[in-house]
Order: C-alpha cells, then sequence, then structure tokens
C-alpha cells in the first residue's frame, strides 16, 4: 500500500487545480481529531429545531395514536442511522468531502449534477427552516410592539404584513451571519440547543400536568387503523429520512474529520437516533397534550406558546427557537450550498456571496403558501427524499460494491485518473441516476401506481443502487489490483 507524500499533494495542486484546492484536499491525519462525542454534539445541535418538532409532532395530526407516531419515528431513524453509517465509512477513511468522493461514481463532471440536486434541495430546506424561525420572530415583536399583529389585515406575497416583515427581517438576520463568517454561529450553537432542550423539557411537563399524569396521553385512540394506517407509516417513515436526506449524502463532510471509524459510528449512534428519539418524544408527548388541553393537535411550537397567553413565556419560547433555528440553518443549510456554488463556480464566488445567492434563491421556494398542514409536510419530504435516495444508493454501490471498499486517492483530482470516465462523465451513473428518479416519482406519473410514492426514498435507493452495480459489472477493478490502486494519506 502506498503512501502520498506532502510532494504528492503539492504535484496534484500543480496538475489540476481546478480539482484540488485547501477545501477538497485529503485532510492528514494529525487534522482527524473528532472524537465520538464531537459527533455527538454536533447531531444533537442538528437535531433541535423547528422542522424535526413539527415533523414529528404532526405525526398525531395525520390520526396516529403516541404509540403508532413513537413506532414510526424509531423505524425512520434506525432506517437514518444505517444509511448514515454506509455512507460516512469513505469520508473518515480518506478525509474527503462529498463534493470530492461523489467523483468516483459520476465522473469529475458528472458529479456537478448530484451536487446541484444537493445544493438546490439544501437551499429548500433552508427556505422552510427561515420561515419558520421568522414565526418566531413575528409572535416576539407581536408581544413587543402594540398594534403589530393588526398588520396581518394589510396582504403581501401571500403573507400578511407583520408576516411578511418578520420573514425580512429573519432573512436579514441570517445574511448578517453569513457576512460575518462561522464564528457567529459556532457562538451560538454552543447555548442554543440546550436552550431548546429546556423549552422542550418545560413543554412536556405542562403536557403531564394537564393530563394528570402520562396515561391520559398513551390512552389517546388513533383514528388510522389496518390499511389507512400502514399507508400512513409508509410516507411518515419516507418523510422522516427526508429530513435527512441531504445529510445521507454530504455526511463525509463531517466524517472526514473523524478520528477514527469507532469514533464516527459511536458518535453518529447516540447523537442521530438517540436524540432525535428523545427529541421527537418531547413533540410527540407536547402535541399530545395539546389536544387534551385544547381540543386539536397544535404541533406548531410557535403557536402553542401563544396558547399560554404570557409575553414572558413567549417571548423566552420564541427566542430560543429562534436561535437554534439561525444555529442550524446556516450551519446545514448555507454552508453546504454556498461551497457547491463555490465548487461550481470557483473564478467568480467566495462563501460569502454564494451564501447570499443562497438565502435570495431560497425566498422563491414561498414556503408560507404550502406548509401549513401535516399531508402537504410529509409529501414534499417524500419528494425531497425522493430525489436524493438514487444518489445515496449509488454512493453505497460504488464503495461497497463496485471500489469494494478501496478508492484511488490521486484519481479524485487527475482528469486522466480512474474516476476520469470519457471526458470526465460516467454515463452509466447517469442512467442509474435516471432510473431511480423513475422508480422514486413512478406513483406521481402514472396514477395507477400512486401508492408507490408512499416509498419513493426506499424504492429510488434501491434501484439507483441495484441498476448502478449492473451496470457498473464491467467496470469492477480487478483483485490483483486493488492493492496497488489504494493510497492514503
Amino acid at each position: 500500500m502506498n503512501t502520498m507524500s506532502m510532494e504528492d499533494q503539492e504535484t496534484l495542486i500543480e496538475k489540476d487545480p481546478s480539482l484540488y484546492n485547501e477545501d477538497l484536499a485529503p485532510l492528514q491525519k494529525e487534522k482527524r481529531n473528532w472524537n465520538w462525542l464531537n459527533y455527538t454534539t454536533v447531531w444533537m445541535g442538528m437535531v433541535h429545531n423547528i422542522v424535526a418538532y413539527e415533523t414529528a409532532g404532526s405525526l398525531l395530526g395525520l390520526g396516529m395514536s403516541v404509540w403508532q407516531a413513537l413506532a414510526t419515528v424509531i423505524t425512520a431513524n434506525i432506517i437514518l442511522i444505517i444509511a448514515m453509517w454506509l455512507n460516512s465509512a469513505a469520508g473518515a477513511k480518506y478525509g474527503i468531502p462529498f463534493p470530492v468522493l461523489i467523483r468516483a461514481s459520476f465522473g469529475y463532471k458528472g458529479a456537478q449534477l448530484p451536487i446541484i440536486i444537493r445544493a438546490f434541495v439544501a437551499i429548500f430546506w433552508f427556505a422552510v427552516q427561515a420561515y419558520l424561525g421568522s414565526k418566531a420572530v413575528g409572535a416576539v415583536l407581536g408581544a413587543l410592539i402594540p398594534g403589530w399583529n393588526s398588520l396581518s389585515s394589510v396582504h403581501f406575497l401571500g403573507l400578511g404584513l407583520n408576516d411578511a416583515l418578520a420573514v425580512g427581517l429573519f432573512w436579514i438576520l441570517h445574511a448578517w451571519v453569513i457576512s460575518h463568517g462561522m464564528e457567529r454561529v459556532k457562538f451560538f450553537e454552543l447555548w442554543a440547543g440546550p436552550l431548546v432542550i429546556v423549552l422542550g423539557l418545560a413543554l412536556v411537563i405542562w403536557s403531564i400536568s394537564v393530563s394528570n399524569g402520562l396515561g391520559p396521553l398513551f390512552d389517546e385512540p388513533s383514528q388510522l387503523t389496518g390499511g389507512a394506517f400502514w399507508a400512513a407509516f409508509g410516507i411518515s417513515v419516507t418523510g422522516l429520512i427526508g429530513t435527512w436526506a441531504t445529510l445521507i449524502l454530504n455526511i463525509p463532510d463531517f466524517t472526514r474529520f473523524a478520528r477514527s471509524q469507532k469514533d464516527q459510528v459511536l458518535g453518529q449512534a447516540i447523537g442521530l437516533p438517540g436524540t432525535a428519539i428523545i427529541f421527537s418524544i418531547m413533540s410527540i408527548i407536547t402535541t399530545s397534550g395539546t389536544i387534551i388541553a385544547f381540543g386539536r393537535p397544535i404541533w406548531d411550537p410557535v403557536e402553542l406558546l401563544q396558547q399560554f397567553g404570557n409575553p414572558f413565556v413567549l417571548f423566552l419560547g420564541a427566542f430560543a427557537l429562534l436561535i437554534a433555528t439561525l444555529s442550524v440553518n446556516v450551519a446545514a443549510n448555507v454552508v453546504s450550498p454556498a461551497y457547491d456554488l463555490v465548487n461550481l463556480f470557483p473564478q467568480k464566488l467566495n462563501f460569502v456571496k454564494a451564501g447570499m445567492i443562497s438565502i435570495v434563491v431560497a425566498l422563491f421556494f414561498a414556503p408560507w403558501l404550502w406548509y401549513n398542514n401535516s399531508a402537504t409536510i410529509f409529501n414534499v419530504l417524500g419528494a425531497i427524499g425522493g430525489a436524493l435516495g438514487p444518489v445515496a444508493g449509488i454512493m453505497i454501490a460504488d464503495y461497497y460494491l463496485v471500489a469494494r471498499g478501496k478508492y484511488d486517492l490521486a484519481s479524485f483530482y487527475k482528469k486522466d485518473g480512474l474516476y476520469a470516465y470519457k471526458n470526465g462523465w460516467n454515463v452509466k451513473a447517469l442512467i442509474a441516476l435516471g432510473i431511480g428518479l423513475i422508480a422514486s416519482f413512478i406513483g406521481l406519473i402514472i396514477p395507477v401506481l400512486k401508492e408507490l410514492y408512499t416509498y419513493s426514498w426506499f424504492l429510488g435507493n434501491g434501484f439507483g443502487l441495484i441498476s448502478y452495480i449492473f451496470l457498473m459489472k464491467s467496470e469492477r477493478v480487478s483483485e490483483a489490483n486493488l492493492e496497488n490502486v489504494e493510497t492514503t494519506v
């Protein structure tokens, strides 16, 4: 097994600067210092957000009982962590990010297509998170400014004027953070996550109090039985996976910093299913309590805070949600598309310019026009999962079944290496992607097959994986050459 020296890396920079820079370079061992606790805390910060809370709570809005909702959340998170682990290994082994790893399966030019898809979805998520965070801004301003809520009688772009101003202010706040770099985001993340947990625990205590114990919460009957439940279960699991579909792809951006495979595996196991399930349980119990207290499920935390009629509770809770949304949104949904856009236009864009473009484009998704019911949430999440599922399947198939766990590190940065294919395009990967996308959305294309759309992520992932393996059968690296092509740093 060869070892790439510093001189070799310098040669790569001189040879193909369009494929190699400081952000895309493989990390050296001494810089891979994230332990299991780092991954646990990163995931804790990621799952403590309004979308995660509302997605779990809205399961009750679909008619599920508490037990059914918990089973749905646990199932989705088990599938998620398996997918995360599978796509994490290569990043941890070679110290390279998603935009580089994807070159192995799509070619250095073909890789731009899934990168663009991922950037598009990340910008979409930014729009959703920013809109939900703006509701917290509006709630705070409504409590502080007399007559603020009366502005709702004036409409602007489908919003009341007060809501439109709140959206604009929160977007500007994101721009301010982006323009000053990630240091401020790191500062927010130190205390935003714990603040949201405190708020969540307070709501759980309130829910148990109004229900006179946990018993009534878990005794609320389901409105879904038989086939109706399984249909809702399928689309909900797919939707919950869709919540993190982008992270399944770009998890190597994080695991490239891993001190060892054990650290990233253990840390993610604790942080993703562990923290996510606990946070979802808090949401489900609280939403169940709102059914008892108010006669209907309220999964929107800002609306719930407003029900208490206490300005101090509203201000503290909304402030916690605002800060948490800001920190998570910039870190998860701006950094990714910003670097993707820089990767596409390295001569014209830097991080700040690309970040600003991302948040401007996000406005055109107008989530305030469609986000306000539980069925829509899961349909949208299903579409996201369906779009990204085939890419995840292709990446997993390429690493484990085509490359057999061994990549030629140097070829990632060469236009004449193993991953150059034909002029930088692996047509077979593009065909597999097309097959996966058709499988994902066949339920929308052919009405008689509409039930299949319930499982869009699974179909896209499975068909993308299988078709890629079949198409790449002749491209497999022989056992005799495996040891010769792999290089590490």
